[in-house]
């Protein structure tokens, strides 16, 4: 009878084993990262008064926002968001974030050294950046095709994609895909859940 019990056991461990274990292995199993495109050449004047330009993120990850000191909408939160980024990969210097103010003739250096450190930016690859305004819209709208415009009628006076842009150490735009299999192409910036998934993706990245 005992040996019929340790036979009945062993049988439902099998069973478990062929079932089980290939989900726990999926459930870790890393994800594709497609190639969204590439981001252009360009330098602009970081917090500190220094020039950063594209080469300045060359092997680093580094997510990409365009954002105005100012706004009274979406860009608190936005930045919210981009300090937990900021604190999910605190220390590793092959990780970076770059925000671009849409709206440079007021978002001098000065303002944006405070701004950083009224939300708590410290990360040490950082970079708020302004610059000439035309060379800026530019790189939002057909560098990166993430929209930011100018509106009158709009609150603050400009309109921008609350959307992130994930750049690998090559400095190529990076997505994961969803569940169809389509790129989803940026990361909604708004958006507790659009946030962790790029939580993973940094880390994927950072891995390459």
């Amino acid at each position: 009878m005992k040996k019929y019990s340790y036979i009945g056991i062993a049988f439902i461990v099998l069973i478990f084993g062929i079932y089980a274990v290939p989900k726990i292995v999926n459930r870790f199993k890393t994800h594709e990262l497609v190639t969204i495109g590439t981001v252009p050449s360009y330098e602009f004047t970081n917090q500190d008064g220094k020039q950063i330009s594209d080469a300045f993120y060359k092997d680093k990850v580094y997510v990409i926002e365009f954002f105005f000191t100012t706004c009274p909408t979406i860009c608190p939160k936005m930045n919210a968001n981009m300090v937990k980024l900021q604190n999910e990969f605190y220390g590793n210097s092959e990780f970076g974030i770059a925000s671009f103010s849409i709206n440079p003739e007021y978002d001098t250096p000065e303002i944006l050294k405070e701004y950083a450190k009224l939300h708590g930016a410290t990360l040490k690859n950082w970079n708020f950046l302004t610059g000439d305004k035309e060379t800026i819209y530019n790189l939002a709208n057909k560098g990166i095709a993430l929209y930011a415009g100018e509106n009158s009628e709009a609150e603050g006076g400009f309109e921008h994609s609350g959307m992130f842009a994930l750049v690998d150490k090559q400095g190529t735009i990076r997505s994961r895909l969803d569940e169809y299999g389509n790129p989803i192409a940026f990361y909604d910036g708004l958006d507790a859940k659009n946030i962790q998934m790029l939580k993973e993706d940094i880390a994927i990245l950072l891995k390459e």
